[in-house]
């Protein structure tokens, strides 16, 4: 898969390290041609464009119209939504993902400005410390398909509906699925006859009318 990500900052540097280590071709953009000379190292085997992602330019020679993927990760919300629209509107990229740096901007993040999946990460935080101050607890984590959809996690206690059930026995409604568990620090992937136990944590992708159902099943 092709991966074009705009902004070579810590964040940008990392990513294109991570999934090019999963076998994925990487491009990073970045303005900045002192960014490139201080960090080509940092990013070995990663393809380098100087320029501005803002600029449609500068995406072409990115190779942004053959990208499976484009990434605008850059310090600037104005710059990342501007990135993601070009990406769909002129070159039909087929998945885009925003980052979000001011939660006040994060309502912008959606379909009509091209992006396909936002990551606040001041709400991811404010998600991550809520959960770990109030176990049993939803949380949502992400949101999906312009906050139509989302990732969201609970921990179960010993008081939760679904603590010493299977999968299978919820009544859980259609527009949901259980993605995952962590159980003692391990991923467990889940199947219908998978029995939940208190302190595990579920992940759970749905859709935003279904989040009340799913509270009443796993939280109670």
């Amino acid at each position: 898969m092709k991966v074009v990500i705009a902004g070579a900052g810590s964040v940008g540097r990392y990513m294109a390290r991570q999934l090019l280590a999963a076998g994925h071709t990487v491009t990073l953009i970045d303005q900045l041609p002192s960014v490139r000379q201080r960090h080509t190292d940092d990013a070995d085997g990663v393809a380098w464009c100087v320029g501005d992602a803002c600029e449609v330019d500068t995406l072409t020679a990115a190779g942004v119209s053959d990208a499976d993927v484009v990434a605008a990760v850059t310090g600037d919300d104005e710059d990342n939504l501007v990135i993601a629209l070009l990406s769909k509107q002129e070159f039909g990229v087929p998945r885009t993902v925003g980052r979000v740096n001011h939660p006040n901007n994060e309502w912008m993040f959606n379909d009509m400005w091209g992006v396909d999946v936002s990551v606040s990460t001041p709400h991811l935080l404010t998600a991550v410390v809520e959960e770990a101050v109030n176990i049993g607890s939803f949380v949502r984590l992400l949101n999906l398909g312009a906050g139509k959809a989302g990732l969201a996690e609970v921990t179960l206690t010993e008081s939760s509906p679904a603590a010493g059930s299977r999968i299978d026995a919820l009544d859980l409604p259609r527009e949901c699925t259980i993605v995952a568990l962590i159980r003692d620090r391990h991923v467990v992937v889940p199947r219908g006859d998978t029995g939940l136990l208190a302190g595990d944590e579920v992940l759970v992708l749905v859709t935003r009318d279904a989040e009340a159902d799913v509270h009443r099943v796993l939280v109670g």
